[in-house]
């Protein structure tokens, strides 16, 4: 099958099929002269009756997190969250990148599920699956109306994006680092602006991730980097570079993931490759299988963070002595929630002490 041509300004050339359904939809190809331009995003509203999403995983680092949007339109071919599209009838494709689900009422659904007795403090994690910094986050601010009700809650949140925007709340996330409540990661997958540019098409570049780490760390915010994924074969010998520019800018904790490849990105992974580098193509697949068991991907709560085998041994090593040689040697920054409170809840309980008393 020819390979789909790439699309301006998007990580995936096409909408393959979702694993879900059994029609499948196959476009016309284009003519090779055409010059495909990338289809419009659109914002669809998600109409969810909650906010905070748990999870039970044994190799994530957090059990609850808030995802605004759902879908994400910095279009990184690799991101293992495009098959969760499929579970809302769409395509871990171009429809990840430009059918964008907003939560519009999100501020209040985090206010009413804290408020709540049940909810019991801890910490909470934003862009556990898709980045809340994303393009339509300077329009919308419901990131920011999130950490305005974490920090009326004095509730404890870590970040992880690749979007300069993060420095627009830097106001919000200095009050809640007072309470040692706020960390931020930034991820940073190459310092190779061109390689970016094609992979990550519309995040902000390495040279902007950079300045947000600085931004932060001059704010007194604990900032550090993820480098995720650590592609095998492409980025992973990037990892003493990456530490060494991390740490400059005044990032003081760092981790990596190795590169997954949940069902459907599978494939959109070796197309992007066949479209960007045909000559490192099955090298960069070689050695992903190596880490890998033999295969493209491995689900395995074990494994499927760092990967198994000799070259995965030796992308760990590299990374640990990359982050020694930085002087970077925690993973994630000390939150806590001791300075928990419910807004209003003291005035209450005076009320009620005044009620008593008469």
């Amino acid at each position: 099958m020819k390979t789909p041509r790439p699309v301006r300004g998007r990580g995936s050339a096409g909408n393959p099929k979702n694993r879900f359904e059994a029609i499948e939809r196959i476009p016309q190809p284009a003519d090779d002269n055409d010059d495909t331009s990338s289809p419009h995003t659109q914002f669809l509203t998600d109409s969810s009756k909650s906010i905070i999403a748990y999870n039970d995983s044994p190799d994530v680092g957090f059990d609850a997190s808030v995802n605004a949007y759902r879908g994400c339109e910095h279009g990184c071919v690799y991101c293992y969250a495009r098959p969760t599209h499929e579970y809302l009838g769409f395509s871990a494709g171009l429809d990840f990148e430009t059918k964008i689900m907003v939560k519009q009422d999100a501020p209040e659904l985090l206010r009413k599920e804290l408020s709540s007795p049940k909810w019991q403090p801890q910490v909470l994690a934003m862009s556990g699956v898709t980045d809340c910094y994303q393009p339509a986050e300077k329009k919308r601010e419901l990131t920011r109306r999130c950490l305005e009700v974490l920090l009326e809650f004095r509730n404890p949140v870590v970040i992880v994006t690749k979007n300069y925007l993060v420095t627009r709340d830097i106001d919000i996330l200095s009050e809640l680092a007072r309470y040692q409540c706020a960390g931020v990661t930034i991820s940073l997958t190459t310092l190779d602006a061109k390689l970016s540019s094609v992979m990550e098409p519309r995040a902000s570049g390495p040279a902007r991730r950079l300045a947000a780490i600085r931004a932060l760390a001059e704010a007194g915010i604990p900032v550090g980097y993820l480098q995720a994924p650590m592609i095998p074969g492409l980025t992973d010998s990037e990892a003493p570079a990456i530490a060494q520019a991390a740490a400059k800018a005044g990032a003081s904790f760092a981790g990596y993931v190795a590169l997954r490849l949940p069902f459907a990105v599978k494939s959109l992974f070796e197309q992007w490759l066949e479209q960007h580098f045909p000559d490192r193509k099955e090298k960069v697949l070689n050695h992903i299988r190596a880490i890998r068991g033999g295969k493209l991907n491995d689900p395995n709560f074990k494994s499927r963070m760092k990967g198994e085998g000799i070259f995965a041994q030796q992308m760990a090593e590299l990374f640990q002595l990359a982050c020694k040689k930085a002087g970077i040697n925690k993973r994630w920054p000390e939150l806590t929630t001791k300075h928990f409170h419910r807004p209003g809840a003291s005035q209450l309980n005076l009320f009620e002490a005044d009620s008593a008393d008469s």
